[in-house]
């Protein structure tokens, strides 16, 4: 009994804990930021990218808030799109703009945990990555400049808005958060709850023992590079790390072909990842239904980008 309780405390509750205390805590940044009229200072810094892609000065708030935490970016985005402030479009084009950012966000921890691990391979993996995450960004504002219409950016838009003081805005600021914290409770812990069970009773398990059964159409790869794959599919990244790194201390496979059996894991396994650790929040911060269209959108843009990337590395380097 006691180790069903430590393991519904470790691997549920304090978990869950976590993660609405820091989707909590990014839903107040954004409600005092927008009660306080301060969105378009904030845009200002990636005015010139919003100008070219035609979105909104909401958006760029998001993107410039996304370097610092990703949960007050897509809650100053949920925000905006309940108010009617952006349209379902640019909700949509926003959330895939913050690609950019989001990756600058994880950066650190990415580098730092694959240079030691891999040396000079870590070098081109972060490379191949980056150049994905600026494509995407590129492409979002191609597509925003012909999809979307252009914005008027004078401050007017702005000034028209009341101005409210730090107190009025704190006030205003906490009447949202206690509105749409309940909402995402309401949300989260079920969704939550329910992915716990789904990974606990083995259904990711078997999922990602499916795909890394089937993977006889990588035969074009090293033969060693498949564990690599595997374990990137049924661990963690860091597992299939520590594999690439012992297979390159002993020379047996060369910096080219490990970058590439981490592209091909990276691929494959950010699907599953994505509803294993996005949908729970995102269904907080957006309905349900939007958290999906958001992922699948998300998930098959940098998929896509990323297939791009890897398949240019592979036929020319």
């Amino acid at each position: 009994m006691m180790e069903v309780i430590h393991m519904l405390w470790q691997g549920l509750v304090l978990p869950l804990m976590k993660l609405l205390f820091y989707v909590s805590l990014g839903l107040a940044i954004a409600n005092f930021i927008e009660a306080l009229n301060w969105t378009h200072r904030i845009a200002r810094v990636s005015r010139p990218l919003i100008r070219l892609g035609h979105l909104s000065s909401d958006t760029g708030a998001s993107f410039s808030m996304a370097f610092f935490s990703g949960v007050a970016a897509n809650t100053m985005l949920a925000e905006a799109f309940d108010q009617g402030r952006i349209d379902k479009k640019e909700l949509v084009c926003a959330n895939l703009f913050n690609s950019l950012p989001t990756y600058f966000l994880h950066l650190p921890t990415m580098f730092f945990i694959t240079v030691p691990l891999i040396k000079g391979a870590a070098l081109i993996y972060v490379s191949i990555t980056f150049v994905a995450a600026v494509l995407r960004t590129l492409i979002i504002i191609v597509v925003g400049r012909f999809l979307l219409e252009k914005k008027k950016y004078e401050t007017v838009e702005f000034a028209e808005r009341k101005r409210l003081g730090f107190q009025d805005a704190l006030v205003k600021a906490w009447k949202r958060f206690r509105k749409r914290l309940k909402k995402i409770v309401f949300f989260t812990v079920p969704i939550y709850t329910v992915i716990f069970i789904l990974n606990k009773s083995g259904g990711f398990g078997w999922l990602e023992g499916f795909m890394a059964e089937h993977l006889s159409i990588l035969s074009w790869l090293h033969p060693q590079s498949l564990g690599i794959i595997v374990l990137h599919l049924a661990a963690e990244f860091t597992a299939g790390l520590a594999v690439a790194g012992a297979l390159l201390d002993a020379g047996t496979m060369s910096y080219r072909e490990i970058v590439l059996a981490l592209l091909v894991g990276n691929i494959l396994s950010s699907p599953v990842r994505a509803v294993r650790h996005q949908f729970p929040y995102y269904a907080g911060i957006f309905s349900p239904r939007i958290a999906l269209e958001l992922i699948v959108y998300n998930q098959s843009f940098r998929v896509g980008s990323l297939v791009l990337v890897s398949l240019v590395y592979y036929l020319f380097f």
